[in-house]
């Protein structure tokens, strides 16, 4: 049960922490290390499709299996030398594979630029955490593009490393984030990435698939609890939840605009290439700055009540576990 005890110690420092840039950080690690595993697949394996299929395929074996075997043995070793280190480093790694805070941090960064500084400030802040083009963005376009962040990466960002780690400890939620840092790096369906990154966008569908409905449910279930729209997140979710090419993507931005009583998504630019994507949502109201705290209240009752579901998860398999042995 120790990592059930470092996985709610965890959430607690991200949520009273974030990520201070001083602290080295993992996922900078798995970043760096993906990088050298591309440029070194890609001068082994031809430059075919069926050459860079296969090298994305090895990257995905790789990076996922180095990140995680090296997270079990540093466990490991912790809880060799006493139970009490195990749980201090187990809790760090837990900290460092949820998200909330820092998606707060970076998302207020970019409200208070426009507010403070002007649409040029905000175009700057938001480009930080969007994959977008946003040179062209208005204040209402960085103002969606900010909510549209935080309601993905509700998810990928805060319940799915949640729930891996419930079941798996700390190496789940490095095997977890290692597979999703892989999809952000190299999923893309542009000329580099098309081939090359299929594997690690396909298998990271696979991993968020439950998660991601698990994350719209909680976000409507906790809609009232925001001071916000629970009726108007089930109806938009069950309506939009499927609005987007990737099967999971939608799934809390649909539950964050019916909460909101916003439309979010629509057609956006990506490296020069406009995008005809389908809305999520509906139009009641022009979103607006404060739009973004809204947003980020409900991630904070969305991941509160994902931590409620992975210890029970936690706990049961521990106990079913227990049973059987």
């Amino acid at each position: 049960m120790f990592h059930i005890a470092a996985l709610v110690l965890g959430f607690v420092l991200d949520m009273l922490l974030g990520d201070p840039q001083w602290l080295p950080h993992p996922i900078r690690a798995i970043g760096w290390l993906i990088s050298k595993c591309e440029n070194m697949l890609r001068h082994i394996f031809p430059a075919s499709k069926a050459g860079q299929r296969a090298a994305g395929v090895v990257l995905v074996i790789l990076v996922a299996g180095i990140s995680t075997v090296l997270a079990v043995l540093l466990l490991w070793a912790a809880y060799s030398v006493s139970p009490w280190l195990g749980l201090i480093v187990e809790t760090v790694i837990c900290y460092q594979m949820i998200a909330t805070r820092s998606l707060e941090v970076e998302s207020t960064k970019v409200a208070r630029a426009l507010e403070r500084d002007g649409l040029k400030a905000g175009r700057a802040a938001v480009a930080m955490i969007v994959g977008r083009d946003t040179a062209e963005l208005d204040e209402e376009g960085v103002t969606k593009a900010t909510v549209e962040t935080i309601a993905e990466n509700a998810s990928d960002g805060v319940v799915a490393p949640l729930l891996f780690m419930a079941l798996f400890g700390a190496a789940g939620g490095v095997f977890y984030k290692a597979v999703n840092t892989m999809d952000s790096m190299v999923g893309y369906k542009n000329d580099r990435y098309r081939y090359f990154g299929t594997a690690a966008a396909l298998f990271d569908d696979v991993l968020n698939f439950v998660p991601a409905r698990i994350s719209g449910v909680l976000m409507c279930i906790v809609a009232p609890l925001a001071g916000l729209d629970g009726a108007g997140a089930w109806r938009v979710f069950k309506r939009d939840r499927k609005n987007h090419a990737s099967p999971n993507s939608a799934h809390t931005e649909a539950a964050c605009a019916g909460a909101l009583g916003v439309q979010l998504a629509g057609p956006a630019s990506y490296f020069g290439v406009v995008k005809d994507k389908p809305t999520i949502g509906d139009a009641t109201r022009p979103i607006e700055l404060a739009d973004i705290k809204r947003a980020n209240t409900l991630l904070a009752y969305t991941a509160i009540a994902a931590l409620v579901v992975g210890v029970a998860l936690g706990c049961g398999v521990w106990a079913v576990a227990g049973i059987l042995s």
